[in-house]
């Protein structure tokens, strides 16, 4: 499969239920920043902002996963990534689209990656 030229195209791909989650998920995103930008990279959708990854998101197999670009971040936030599968060395949040991010979570994700993207 080619890799898809914007978050329509990768979208499209995505079977039903889970698109549904992704595009809520999309839509938090995009509420909390904004003035992020979307774009494909490593052929999946991602949000820039300032020039710099803020977040990406996938789907795959058997769930969807949320990468926050940093790892401090995942430290940031440990306590309230505990009930879901992560991991540091990617850093990913797995989770599935029957129980998705809550989109506090997803808010406070976009929120600290701004504040540590701005503070350089």
């Amino acid at each position: 499969m080619a890799e898809p030229s914007n978050v329509e195209d990768y979208l499209a791909d995505v079977p039903t239920d889970v698109r549904a989650t992704l595009e809520q998920l999309r839509r938090t995103i995009k509420t909390a920043a904004p003035d992020a930008t979307e774009t494909i990279s490593y052929a999946m959708p991602t949000f820039k902002y300032q020039g710099r990854a803020l977040l990406g998101f996938a789907a795959f197999k058997s769930h969807c996963s949320l990468f926050p670009y940093s790892r401090k971040v995942m430290v940031v936030l440990e306590e309230e990534l505990q009930p879901f599968d992560t991991s540091g060395k990617g850093p990913t949040i797995r989770f599935s689209a029957d129980k998705p991010l809550p989109a506090a979570l997803v808010r406070k994700l976009v929120r600290t990656r701004i504040k540590e993207i701005e503070a350089g």
